[in-house]
């Protein structure tokens, strides 16, 4: 469905069914935004690897330095209170023309301990799409953030 925001921009309620043009650029793309709010609605952005599933995405906190425990990060603290947020995936080039971004909106939640075979299948998958995590960066019992869609809006050339 094209909206009145100019072509190429689409919002749908159906993530599932998005082009495997956006997909490809899904699981090419490096790095992501990922949006949380506190408790008081106050946002909170950071600079995130990710990867995709054609599902959900997922998000792991890492072993690059941090000010604070994993547990006592914004973004788990703001998941826990308010599971809403956003991930925005773009690329950014000086020629204009072949700009674009998806934008995810839904809810995100920590993958409890007990599901030890999804924790393992999104550590692989985290490994295999970024060196840094199969040289260490990423442990076995890292947190993982699940962000299930409600809605996808995309816009550029895919």
């Amino acid at each position: 469905m094209n909206s009145a925001r100019g072509p190429g921009f689409e919002m749908q309620r159906r993530p599932k069914q998005i082009s495997s043009a956006i997909r490809t650029k899904l699981k090419e793309a490096r790095v992501a935004r990922f949006a949380t709010l506190d408790a008081e609605s106050t946002p909170h952005v950071v600079p995130v690897c990710f990867v995709y599933d054609g599902s959900v995405f997922y998000t792991a906190i890492d072993k690059k330095p941090k000010r604070s425990a994993p547990e006592r990060l914004a973004r788990v603290r703001n998941i826990k209170a308010m599971p809403r947020v956003a991930l925005l995936v773009d690329e950014y080039y000086e020629e204009w023309k072949r700009l674009w971004y998806v934008l995810v909106r839904g809810t995100a939640k920590l993958i409890p301990k007990s599901a030890t075979r999804e924790h393992a299948k999104v550590i692989r998958q985290l490994r295999k799409k970024y060196p840094q995590y199969a040289a260490g960066m990423l442990p076995d019992d890292a947190p993982i953030i699940r962000i299930t869609p409600e809605r996808i809006a995309f816009w550029g050339k895919f």
